[in-house]
C-alpha cells in the first residue's frame, strides 16, 4: 500500500515505540539464555514461573501507563497542557503508592503465591528467591510505566525508547555479570533486573518534573488527582486481570504437565511476548493519535488513522508469523534447550506463527479503543473472551502443551471478533477533553 502522511505519522510514533517495547522481551529472552547456560532447565522453568507472577502483578497495572497516555493525550489535543502535564504527575505519584503496597503485600505470601502455581521443591525454592528480589523493583517497573503514559500522551515515543533500550542494556549486563560471573545463581537475575529497572524510573522523573516544572505544574502529589488516576483505570485493570487470568492458566497447566512442557512453554512465551511487543507498537500510535484527534473533535481523522494502522497490523503480522517460521530451526540452540524441551518448542512455534496476523488485528484496535477512552467496553469484553478460552484450556490440559497453545489462539480469535464489531460503530468516538 502506498505511503500516505497519516502512515508517516503512524511510523514517526510507531517506530520509536517498536524499539521500546521490543527491548524488553529481547532482554528477557537474553536473562533466559544467560540462566539456561548457567543455571539449567530447572532454574529456567522457575524463572518461568516467577516470571510469569511478577509481569501478572506489574502488569496489572498496565492502566498507568494505558489510562495516562490517554488523558495526557486527550487533554494535549484539547489545548490543555499543563492540564495534560498534572495528569501525568498524579499517575507517577499513584505508581509509587502501589508499588510500595506491592511490596509489603506480596514478599510474605511469594511461597504461597509459588506453590498455586504449581512450582515444587528446588525449583520452587528458585522461584521464591527470584520473585522476592524483584519485589523491590516494583516501584521502579510502575514509575516506568506511568513515566512512558506521560510521554507517549506528549507524542513521545523517541525518549521512552531511549530509557528502554539503556536500562535493559543494562539489565542484561548485570545478569550475565552477576549469573556467569559471580555465580549467584538465580538471585543475581533478580538483582540485575532491580538495579537496571530503578535506573529507568530515575531517569522518567528527572524528565517529568523537567516538563512540569516549565509548564508551572506542581510536583506535590494531589489526593484528588491520584483518586480520579485510580478510579479510570479500574476498567482497565478488569481488562488486564482477564488477559492475566487466561495467561496465568495456561502457566499452570504447563506446570503440570512437567518440567520439560513448562520449559517450552515458557521459552515459547518469551518469543510470542516479543512479538507482542513488536505489533503493540502500532497500538502505542493507536493511543496517542485517537486520544489526541478526539481530543481536538477531529472524527474523520481519528477513522482514518484507525483504518490504516488496522492495515498495518494485519501485514506487521503476516511478516512476524513468516519470520518465526524462518527462524524456527535455530531458536531452541539459542537456549540451549535439551533435546526433550527443544522438540515441544518447536512444535509449538507452529500456532506461535500462525496466530500472528490475529494478533496484529487485535493490539492495534485495542490500542485504538484504549485512546479513546472506551475502557468500558474493554472490560466487558475481557470478561466474556476469557470465558471463551476457560474451556478450550481445560480440554487441552489433558491433549498436551500444543493444544494448550491453540487454545490461546481461540482467545485471541475471541478478541478479534469483540473488537472489529466495536470499532466499526460508533459509540467510542467519544470528542473533547
Amino acid at each position: 500500500m502506498p505511503i500516505t502522511s497519516r502512515d508517516r505519522e503512524i511510523l514517526r510514533l510507531a517506530v520509536p515505540a517498536f524499539g521500546a517495547l521490543v527491548a524488553e522481551p529481547l532482554f528477557l529472552l537474553a536473562d533466559y539464555a544467560i540462566v539456561g547456560h548457567g543455571l539449567g532447565t530447572t532454574a529456567v522453568g522457575a524463572l518461568g514461573v516467577a516470571g510469569t507472577v511478577l509481569t501478572t502483578l506489574i502488569n496489572l497495572c498496565v492502566f498507568l501507563a494505558y489510562g495516562t497516555t490517554a488523558s495526557v493525550a486527550r487533554q494535549s489535543g484539547a489545548g490543555n497542557h499543563a492540564r495534560a502535564m498534572r495528569n501525568g504527575v498524579d499517575g507517577i505519584w499513584l505508581a509509587l503508592a502501589i508499588g510500595a503496597g506491592l511490596i509489603v503485600v506480596c514478599w510474605p505470601l511469594a511461597p504461597a503465591i509459588v506453590e498455586l502455581i504449581g512450582a515444587t521443591g528446588t525449583q520452587a525454592a528458585q522461584a521464591v528467591t527470584y520473585l522476592r528480589i524483584s519485589l523491590f523493583g516494583a516501584p521502579g517497573m510502575l514509575v516506568v510505566l506511568a513515566g512512558t503514559g506521560v510521554l507517549r500522551g506528549l507524542q513521545d515515543t523517541v525518549t521512552p525508547l531511549v530509557v528502554a533500550v539503556g536500562s535493559f542494556a543494562l539489565n542484561a549486563g548485570l545478569n550475565a555479570w552477576f549469573v556467569l560471573g559471580l555465580g549467584w545463581g538465580i538471585a543475581g537475575s533478580a538483582w540485575g533486573t532491580v538495579i537496571a529497572q530503578v535506573a529507568g524510573a530515575a531517569v522518567y522523573l528527572v524528565v517529568v518534573a523537567r516538563g512540569a516544572i516549565r509548564l508551572g505544574t506542581s510536583l506535590a502529589p494531589s489526593m484528588d488527582g491520584i483518586r480520579q488516576a485510580g478510579t479510570a483505570g479500574v476498567a482497565l485493570l478488569i481488562r488486564t486481570l482477564c488477559l492475566r487470568i487466561v495467561l496465568l492458566v495456561a502457566t499452570v497447566i504447563a506446570t503440570r504437565m512437567g518440567e520439560a512442557e513448562l520449559a517450552a512453554y515458557a521459552l515459547a512465551t518469551q518469543v510470542w511476548t516479543l512479538l507482542a511487543f513488536a505489533l503493540d507498537a502500532i497500538a502505542i500510535a493507536g493511543q496517542a493519535i485517537t486520544g489526541r484527534s478526539l481530543g481536538a473533535g477531529d472524527v474523520p481523522a481519528t477513522r482514518d488513522a484507525t483504518r490504516r494502522m488496522t492495515q498495518w497490523g494485519l501485514w506487521s503480522g503476516v511478516l512476524l508469523g513468516l519470520l518465526v517460521v524462518a527462524a524456527r530451526p535455530v531458536l531452541p540452540g539459542l537456549f540451549d534447550a535439551d533435546p526433550r524441551v527443544a522438540e515441544l518448542l518447536l512444535a509449538l512455534l507452529w500456532p506461535v506463527a500462525l496466530f500472528q496476523p490475529v494478533c496484529g488485528v487485535v493490539f492495534v484496535l485495542d490500542g485504538v479503543l484504549i485512546g479513546a477512552g472506551d475502557q468500558r467496553y474493554l472490560a466487558w469484553a475481557g470478561v466474556w473472551t476469557t470465558a471463551a478460552y476457560l474451556p478450550a484450556a481445560l480440554l487441552a490440559s489433558g491433549l498436551g502443551v500444543v493444544a494448550l497453545w491453540c487454545a490461546l489462539g481461540v482467545w485471541m480469535v475471541a478478541r478479534w471478533v469483540t473488537l472489529t464489531r466495536r470499532a466499526a460503530g460508533t459509540a467510542w468516538l467519544v470528542t473533547g477533553a
